[in-house]
């Protein structure tokens, strides 16, 4: 079973990520302009997420979600996508993302479509 890895979308707020790296620095996590993804396209995004197995994290409920769901429904491979409402607290995503890590793996974020809260 492996641990999750997370990769942050552009227009996730920076201070989750910051968050999330402060509180379990020893979870892996890059954004996509670390990726060098920072002007691609969220297919793109979720594609090298797929390839890298990496469970994308994004505010971009509308697009995100239409270019998931289509990579569900072609069965194309997917690590996975967490979407946070731009209205919940910074404070709570941190919490759950850091939990979501801890208590569960990898392989049963596969495909799947998540928003916060859970």
């Amino acid at each position: 079973m492996s641990r999750i890895q997370y990769l942050f979308d552009e227009n996730c707020n920076a201070r989750i990520m910051r968050g999330v790296r402060r509180r379990a620095s020893q979870l892996n996590l890059m954004t996509v302009q670390e990726a060098g993804l920072g002007t691609d396209t969220d297919a793109a995004i979720l594609a090298f997420a797929a390839t890298e197995g990496r469970v994308v994290v994004s505010h971009d409920v509308r697009t995100m979600t239409a270019f998931a769901t289509v990579r569900q429904q072609t069965n194309q491979p997917m690590a996975g996508l967490i979407l946070i409402a731009q209205a919940y607290p910074i404070g709570q995503a941190i919490d759950d993302l850091v939990m979501i890590a801890e208590v569960s793996t990898a392989e049963e974020w596969q495909g799947k479509i998540v928003f916060l809260p859970l």
